[in-house]
């Protein structure tokens, strides 16, 4: 056995070194009013999708809650306008106190980011104090005994003020001095990586379609290096890193927090669901290839999809249909998300099975017209509702679809668990995940 000893352990390294290039994750938004609960969210993206991580845009509890022991990283925001405020210790242990440590040890929380494109907000009092508030947001971690989660915030890509051909990238001068190299220093202290939003999706144009989306092109050659460039996403990344290196910061670790591409084009650009379909495949399998980009070959390139599900409150066609999925978990297009490359069907059962737990919830989709004479038919019948009235354990969040949920379940449980009871005009369906998320149980 000691003579197979090395050979072992060679083999143990190989497969270390082939798991570490998996590093594909995406972004979770919630702008919408038709989007399944956090907890079938959740298991969804466990047991369905490739992915192992996962970046939302606040720290909404039910959400964080709804990842514990899944084993998915989870990245939480901290929301703009409350960067000022968060200089100030008490202010960062207080919310470290009541964002973080509640859910610590169940949830695997890998990064914290303080606020969102900062600099695309204008805001003078927002840039100045996004430094200063990762600081101590990264003290009162490091006061409450947490030491596995970094600080970080993500860029637009408009913090370059040059990027072709990539081996000139240069930071924005309005930012550089006073923003970029105290954060950057920051980050070298923390071992935290510089984060940024790169789109080639911005830059379309016919005569690149090719070099945006992936597709056989000649390519672009970079005289400086003697590298020539197939796709701008690389293009891009290499920028950034060169403006690091330029700065004297090319040992910070840098990790793509969005990227991505809306299947419905504004009037006028020329782009929609094909060019959505091979941007992100070809994403999915560039990434997941464990490649890296030309300046940094073979190295791992943490990117973040944007988004999981088109979100049916954002303004404007485009921003509504970034997403690779319905809200029905149905894709919008075979981007390579999903395990297997299965469809995906809806969490229904046919009738309940003896003895199984079974939960009645709204269909994705349903007009909150609908749902809401659902949830007012179910409270007229004698169901408890006093659960999602003011200050109840399920009245937050404050939405029609969230509180027909919950009446339409207790319905369900106090007529038979039947699917007739949870038909509602078709408009219900039965699930074997379980809905419940924080405080609010749902009836079983």
């Amino acid at each position: 056995m000691a003579a197979k000893l090395p050979s072992l352990l060679l083999l143990l390294v190989l497969f270390h070194n082939l798991s570490a290039v998996y590093s594909i994750g995406v972004n979770y938004g919630t702008v919408a009013d038709n989007l399944a609960s956090p907890s079938e969210v959740a298991a969804f993206i466990k047991d369905k999708t490739i992915f192992d991580r996962v970046k939302i845009f606040d720290t909404n509890p039910d959400i964080i809650n709804a990842f514990a022991n899944t084993g998915i990283g989870l990245t939480v925001t901290v929301v703009n306008l409350d960067i000022p405020k968060l200089v100030h210790p008490n202010e960062a242990t207080n919310w470290v106190a009541t964002n973080i440590v509640p859910f610590y040890q169940k949830t695997k929380i890998n990064y914290i980011c303080v606020g969102n494109e900062i600099t695309m907000s204008g805001i003078s009092d927002l840039i100045v104090n996004l430094v200063p508030a990762m600081k101590a947001i990264h003290a009162a971690l490091q006061a409450a005994g947490i030491n596995d989660i970094k600080v970080t915030t993500p860029h637009p890509f408009s913090i370059m003020a040059s990027s072709s051909p990539p081996s000139s990238g240069k930071f924005a001068m309005e930012f550089e001095q006073s923003l970029l190299i105290p954060m950057l220093q920051f980050h070298r202290e923390t071992n935290s990586p510089f984060m940024v939003n790169p789109y080639p999706y911005f830059a379309y144009s016919g005569d690149l379609r090719n070099f945006l989306l992936f597709g056989e092109n000649e390519g672009a050659h970079d005289q400086a290096t003697g590298l020539t460039y197939t796709n701008m996403f690389d293009a891009m990344v290499d920028s950034v890193y060169s403006a690091m290196k330029s700065a004297g910061f090319g040992d910070v670790s840098l990790v793509v927090g969005e990227t991505g591409w809306s299947s419905v084009g504004d009037p006028g650009r020329g782009i929609g669901m094909e060019e959505a379909k091979l941007y992100n495949s070809n994403l999915i399998k560039h990434i997941t290839s464990g490649k890296g980009t030309p300046l940094m070959p073979g190295k791992p390139l943490e990117t973040y999809i944007f988004a999981l599900f088109n979100e049916n409150q954002k303004p404007g066609p485009s921003e509504q249909n970034f997403g690779l999925l319905k809200p029905d978990f149905s894709p919008v297009y075979e981007s390579g998300c999903l395990r297997g490359g299965q469809q995906v069907q809806e969490f229904e059962t046919a009738q309940p099975l003896e003895g199984e737990k079974t939960w009645c919830v709204p269909k994705r989709g349903v007009p909150i017209a609908s749902l809401q004479l659902n949830l007012d038919f179910a409270c007229a019948t004698g169901v408890d509702c006093t659960a999602i009235q003011k200050g109840g354990d399920c009245s937050i969040p404050y939405s029609v679809w969230s509180h027909a949920s919950y009446a339409m379940n207790s319905y369900y449980q106090t007529h038979g668990r039947t699917m007739e009871s949870c038909d509602f005009k078709n408009t219900g369906r039965v699930t074997t995940i379980n809905p419940s998320y924080a405080q609010c149980i749902y009836l079983s």
